[in-house]
């Protein structure tokens, strides 16, 4: 690492340890709950259900940011360190909070993993050691992820936790609900065609779910921030030829160049404006997690059938 560089860096882990201080890690004034950080927009959504009217839910990364580039602020770090409660995904999605939790110290600190308990696919890349963390795309997951934040919560705040396992068992049965939704709709597809490309490896729970087939993707990572190699385009271009795959499948913010000229070559559809790791604002198309999947689903469904 380069002088520049290490300055840098240190002063990074200063302004980390600096907000780490100046956070008081008490609850809100002239409250004794608890304040709740959810790192990703869908999380917060999941976790506003289960906490319902009790709770004040924030959600740390902005929307429309992929969460595999988010470089984190001194101000998130006062953000993240005045949490009582920080809810993550798991599964080394938010690999850029180690340093902030390592430098600030967390003791006060209860940190839910929602994907705790379920067992990841392996990365096809083998670029993340905790497998691919997309497990949200499948929403029988996301029951467990509700469990896991409905019991982390019930420990964060004893005297809510009757409401919290109300709340989220009405939760569930919406998420079922939604499941048999999807099961529907995606019957309009013919299993032919039920073939999936993508801007990188983000939907093999959903496919394997639902009866879909992983093409492949234009960055053969579960990481967004990968690079795909001449010879992975064209293995890509090969694939899609073969089988008639009939779309590419981008999430809003993504560059399409790269899918733009796969289309060119193969007469393949660019679909756009997915919602994969980040919700709409609330008057857009996707404000919750269950808004999110139905218009994703809805989407892929209308360009494949």
């Amino acid at each position: 690492m380069s002088r520049t560089k290490s300055f840098i860096s240190n002063l990074i882990i200063l302004a980390i340890l600096l907000a780490a201080c100046a956070s008081s890690k008490t609850a809100t004034p002239g409250s004794n709950l608890p304040r709740v950080l959810a790192v990703e927009s869908f999380l917060a959504d999941i976790t506003r259900n289960v906490t319902g009217d009790r709770l004040s839910v924030d959600s740390l990364i902005p929307l429309g940011v992929d969460p595999h580039a988010y470089q984190p602020t001194p101000q998130d770090a006062a953000r993240i360190t005045d949490a009582n409660v920080l809810i993550l995904n798991g599964a080394n999605l938010e690999a850029f909070l180690d340093p902030i939790l390592q430098n600030a110290g967390s003791q006060q600190q209860l940190i839910i993993k929602a994907s705790d308990g379920l067992t990841p696919h392996p990365d096809p890349s083998a670029e993340n050691s905790g497998g691919d963390p997309h497990f949200w795309l499948d929403p029988n997951n996301v029951i467990k992820y509700v469990e896991n934040i409905r019991d982390g919560l019930s420990k964060a705040d004893p005297a809510g936790a009757s409401g919290y396992a109300a709340n989220a068992d009405q939760y569930i049965v919406k998420i079922q609900v939604l499941d048999t939704w999807i099961v529907s709709q995606v019957q309009k597809v013919p299993q032919t065609r039920r073939l999936l490309v993508t801007n990188h490896d983000s939907l093999a729970y959903f496919a394997a779910r639902y009866g879909f087939s992983v093409v492949g993707a234009i960055i053969p990572s579960i990481s967004s921030g990968a690079a795909p190699s001449a010879q992975e385009l064209a293995a890509l271009i090969t694939s899609i030829r073969s089988t008639g795959t009939p779309a590419i499948f981008l999430e809003t913010g993504t560059n399409t160049q790269l899918a733009d000229q796969i289309a060119s070559e193969t007469g393949i559809k660019v679909i756009t404006g997915l919602y994969l790791h980040s919700l709409s604002a609330a008057d857009g198309p996707a404000p919750t997690y269950i808004d999110m999947m139905k218009y994703d689903v809805t989407a892929i469904v209308e360009a494949l059938k």
